[in-house]
């Protein structure tokens, strides 16, 4: 697993496709819009290109890697790195290489109306293609459409509703789509209940995946379906039997981390409308309770299960597929610095991890910086490989956020000192907060997702 963003030569990358986009479509913009595992979705900003049209970007890109360009780096001013290539001035958030021999291996496969530059295709076997990510486009495309509709593309349009002190209405109709979205999943559900036995909830790490699972379950129970949570958590093996990572801390993520077998026999029971006694884990002490709590599933109820590896199918091996429905919350965050630029939504998801781990949590942020590592590798190797198997995807993420965090981040990131090996870490995140105007937390709804991240939340003592 590597960080598209923060490899410098796969930054010379977009560079040049920056370049070559000018030269070949004068008259188009590129606009970066989201990641796809190692490889990035790209299209132009006003029109679809096609198969062709890709092609020969992809032509013309190698053409100017083989050309060996001059690439001058100017200054880093304004949060932006400044490159002159042969008279072209390119502005980039994070930094590249300015020596285009040191890039990695890549692809350019047409995609929607776009095309996807895949760096990943050298870490999959020859015989393993990329998976099409048609559901995570579809909700990017659905989004998109209603940020049109609301006239918002960019961090600068956001900062324009704070400042004009308009941020209640956007914030308002931003916590509308959530409820929305929310209520129409509710009703997908409610319509397949009599097949329906279970509820499976999952999404990387910091997605809002309790938060998400109490409003949902909420508008299920207003409609008659009463949810029965199994908390996954309580089904970790004891801490002594914990896998350990390559550099010997406990992998709390990867799925041997849990009693797997006998997780499968218990959700294999509760679906069969069985009796059980659930295990309860104490996290204190890294071992299971002796007490334990009965759980049973009626006929007018449905189990739900929350966790990263809610979707694995190995959790229900030889159970129909008809009685599970399958969510994914993907916090894609839509927002660009410029078209050229996007916020990575892994950067967003990262600080929303901080502010939570510092304000409740007592995780100093380098701590949770020290874990981010280990908890993306399991999020490669656990949950995004799942998510197209989801019934439908849910954005947790929210035009505001990094408005409203904002303060919270910069108080929580300024305790990582400058001699600090998260120093660069904290400096790069903190670049991203100086481009959104702080936002007023007040009156963010107690039920808000963003509530998980920054506290008061009605889901939460």
């Amino acid at each position: 697993m590597r960080e598209t963003h923060l490899i410098k030569s796969r930054q010379t990358c977009k560079l040049g496709l920056i370049i070559v986009i000018r030269q070949l479509f004068p008259q188009e913009s590129l606009k970066t819009a989201y990641s796809i595992m190692e490889g990035v979705f790209c299209r132009f900003a006003n029109s679809a290109i096609s198969i062709r049209e890709v092609d020969q970007i992809e032509k013309k890109l190698n053409e100017w890697i083989l050309s060996n360009p001059e690439i001058d780096f100017l200054k880093h001013e304004g949060g932006y790195y400044f490159y002159q290539v042969d008279g072209d001035l390119v502005k980039m958030i994070y930094p590249c290489e300015t020596n285009v021999k040191n890039m990695d291996p890549f692809c350019v496969i047409p995609y929607a109306d776009g095309f996807i530059v895949d760096f990943g295709d050298i870490d999959r076997d020859c015989n393993t293609s990329l998976i099409p990510p048609d559901k995570l486009s579809a909700m990017y495309d659905k989004t998109q459409k209603w940020l049109k509709n609301i006239n918002i593309e960019l961090l600068n349009d956001v900062n324009d509703f704070v400042k004009s002190s308009a941020s209640l209405k956007l914030l308002g109709m931003a916590e509308a789509l959530h409820e929305k979205e929310i209520s129409d999943i509710a009703v997908m559900i409610l319509q397949q209940q009599r097949a329906l036995r279970v509820l499976l909830i999952s999404g990387p790490s910091s997605s809002g995946k309790t938060t998400f699972a109490q409003r949902l379950s909420t508008q299920l129970s207003v409609n008659g379906l009463k949810p029965v949570t199994l908390s996954m958590d309580d089904y970790f093996v004891n801490r002594e039997k914990t896998p350990l990572t390559e550099d010997g801390k406990p992998d709390f993520d990867c799925l041997e981390a849990l009693d797997l077998p006998y997780l499968q026999q218990q959700l294999k029971e509760l679906i069969e409308g069985k009796i059980i006694e659930t295990p309860i884990y104490d996290f204190r002490t890294g071992r299971r309770l002796a007490q334990t709590r009965r759980l049973q599933v009626g006929p007018d109820e449905i189990l739900v299960v929350e966790g990263i590896h809610a979707l694995n199918p190995v959790l229900f091996m030889g159970i129909n597929r008809n009685m599970l429905f399958k969510v994914y919350l993907s916090s894609l965050f839509q927002l660009n610095f410029d078209l050229q630029n996007r916020v990575p939504s892994s950067e967003v998801r990262l600080i929303r991890r901080i502010v939570r781990g510092d304000q409740f949590r007592g995780t100093h942020p380098e701590d949770t910086l020290d874990q981010w590592e280990n908890v993306r590798r399991g999020e490669y190797q656990n949950v995004f490989k799942f998510q197209e198997e989801s019934d439908v995807m849910f954005n947790s993420s929210l035009l505001y956020e990094l408005n409203v965090m904002r303060i919270f981040a910069e108080t929580s990131l300024n305790k990582i000192a400058d001699h600090s090996p998260y120093a660069k870490t904290r400096d790069r995140l903190l670049n991203i907060l100086s481009f959104c105007e702080p936002m007023n937390i007040e009156k963010v709804p107690f039920n808000s997702i963003l509530r998980e991240f920054i506290g008061g939340s009605i889901y939460f003592d």
